[in-house]
């Protein structure tokens, strides 16, 4: 599918590239070739100069000229490219540091919706080639165009047909090859940049989840996934390879016919005096090096068409992240109720998973989520959360609407932590301060003994600053589960919403967390498989077949729910209780 109109330009305005910047990179670029083609029409009448054999000294300015643009040409190209680059880089901080922005407060549901693999794709790769369309597109065609226009004017100047001949020639290297180029650019991006998406989330979903995938028997399926992905980025990149060698043709038949066309009319014009046999050499030599511009046009068109496709990806994060503005003038201050009332709770384009949910959750108020595995637990928790919109139904913040609050005011007075969540590869301390940044050695300390990690503490060979493998692969499920629960306690945030706090852990370990969670100060929302514990909350929901069946108390759902109560005892006797 073609991105629409428009695609590029609005990306590129995201940029936010200093104008000022850019046309000093545009004016040295220029410079910098422009010394290449003055070095060829200047080495070429001093070579046929030379062979007349005149005084040294009516040589001499052109020796130091020669020497001068071989040297210019090398230091404004250094020149250019650091100025280039650096429009280029800022520019894909900027774009990035938006990209993080939108999605840090806009609905989640856009992240949501990816896989893990497609979301780095966009934020990295993406966001790169969409920065790289300043220094790969659109620079090389504007020192093409300006570069082109002097030269031919220089060229006339020495020998009217020759320039003439010159500007049409690099009207078909800059135009008309890039324009196939364009063509067959055009064809393979569209059909490799989902390609591309599926390759990059495949090839992390593997590299990640290698011994799960085994497990499951899903990773011969994911092998011929990313076979397939890159099977199919070859035959894209196939399809847009004749248009290319075509162009690439096309730019040195114009070299040809420029220098053929010099020849031609120089020759005659030498003989009948017209024009000097120094000139000559001028006209002659100097197409050879001006088509150097026009060279980088078909790959610059290239980079265009796969910033574009880049360009549609990257703003349909940003358009799907979008949320509504804060109705707060300090989206920090506390919001403690939080009331769901009738809520329908599903993902989007999906069928609905819970149905009729009625809740109040404010500071010193716990409550237990309970129920049989695919009742939609998590699904529930992370609507709670304002992560997944609403089917139908209220969910509100101190009597507002959460959907008119935006990401930041919600996430400031309602945490989700989930089982999923991320571990950096980076120490304990700052994995725990991704919660609040001012966290002390004390309080990760503290945090930690409260969920039954200080032995392992006490174990790491730097304790707070030992470095945690990506996603905390150098740690067991449930060190790594107990790590994320310390890191939601940490948070500020009034109300906490924890989704199985207690996985992974052994019965004694996981009854005394949940406990402890149950019984904090804030407002706390638990969804668990252990039952025994649960006399510590206030109430109890127990969903089943997409519906609250039944709440209360711990004890009331003992005495009055035979299913709960066949779980307990079932718990009670070191079975194991369906898993959500």
């Amino acid at each position: 599918m073609r991105p629409p109109t428009g695609t590029l330009r609005r990306a590129v305005t995201l940029l936010d590239v200093d104008r000022r910047r850019v046309v000093l990179a545009l004016l040295l670029g220029t410079l910098a070739l422009g010394c290449a083609v003055a070095l060829a029409g200047t080495a070429a009448w001093l070579i046929a100069r030379a062979s007349q054999m005149p005084p040294v000294l009516a040589l001499s300015v052109a020796t130091v000229a020669v020497r001068a643009f071989g040297i210019g040409r090398g230091v404004l190209r250094y020149l250019e490219r650091l100025v280039s680059h650096d429009v280029a880089l800022r520019g894909m901080t900027q774009l990035r540091t938006t990209l993080y922005d939108r999605l840090a407060t806009g609905r989640a549901e856009a992240v949501l919706r990816l896989r893990r693999g497609d979301l780095l794709a966009r934020v990295g790769a993406d966001v790169d080639a969409v920065g790289d369309v300043v220094v790969r597109g659109l620079l090389p065609i504007g020192v093409a165009a300006l570069l082109g226009l002097v030269t031919s004017i220089v060229m006339c100047l020495f020998w009217p047909p020759a320039g003439l001949a010159l500007a049409a020639c690099l009207v078909l290297a800059g135009v008309a090859a890039p324009a196939l180029a364009s063509r067959g650019a055009r064809i393979s991006e569209q059909r490799a940049v989902q390609a591309h998406a599926d390759m990059t989330a495949s090839a992390l979903g593997l590299l990640d989840d290698a011994g799960p995938l085994l497990v499951s028997g899903r990773l011969q399926r994911e092998m011929d996934a990313l076979r397939a992905a890159d099977t199919r980025i070859a035959v894209a990149t196939d399809g847009g390879a004749p248009s290319a060698a075509l162009a690439a043709g096309l730019g040195q038949l114009a070299v040809g016919l420029a220098v053929l066309a010099a020849l031609l009319t120089g020759i005659p014009a030498v003989g009948s005096g017209r024009l000097a046999a120094v000139d000559l050499a001028v006209v002659v030599l100097t197409p050879l090096a001006a088509f150097e511009a026009t060279a980088l046009l078909p790959a610059a068109m290239i980079q265009v068409h796969r910033s574009r496709a880049a360009a549609a990806r990257v703003l349909a994060l940003l358009d799907g992240g979008a949320g509504p503005s804060p109705v707060l003038d300090d989206p920090r201050r506390p919001l403690p109720d939080l009331v769901a009332g009738d809520l329908t709770c599903a993902w989007p384009d999906g069928p609905s998973v819970v149905e009729g949910l009625d809740l109040t959750l404010r500071p010193g108020r716990s409550v237990a989520i309970v129920g049989p595995s695919g009742t939609g637990k998590t699904t529930t928790l992370l609507t709670l959360a304002g992560l997944l919109p609403a089917r139908s139904g209220t969910l509100r913040l101190d009597r507002v609407d959460v959907s008119d609050y935006g990401r930041e005011a919600v996430t400031a007075t309602v945490l989700v932590g989930t089982e999923d969540a991320h571990v950096f590869g980076t120490t304990v301390l700052e994995n725990l301060r991704v919660a609040r940044g001012d966290v002390t050695r004390d309080e990760a300390s503290a945090v930690l003994e409260r969920v039954a990690l200080g032995g392992w503490l006490t174990g790491l060979p730097d304790g707070l600053d030992t470095v945690l493998g990506p996603d905390a692969r150098t740690v067991s499920g449930g060190e790594r589960r107990r790590l994320l629960v310390a890191r939601a306690l940490l948070s500020p945030a009034p109300l906490l919403l924890l989704d199985e706090p207690a996985e992974h852990l052994d019965p004694a370990t996981a009854d005394a967390l949940v406990t402890d969670l149950l019984r904090d100060p804030r407002g706390v929302v638990v969804v668990t498989h252990r039952l025994s514990p649960l006399d510590a909350a206030d109430e109890v929901l127990w969903l089943d077949g997409g519906h609250v069946r039944a709440r209360g108390t711990h004890a009331d759902l003992r005495r009055t729910v035979p299913g709960y109560r066949a779980a307990l005892e079932l718990e009670g006797a070191g079975g194991a209780v369906a898993r959500p």
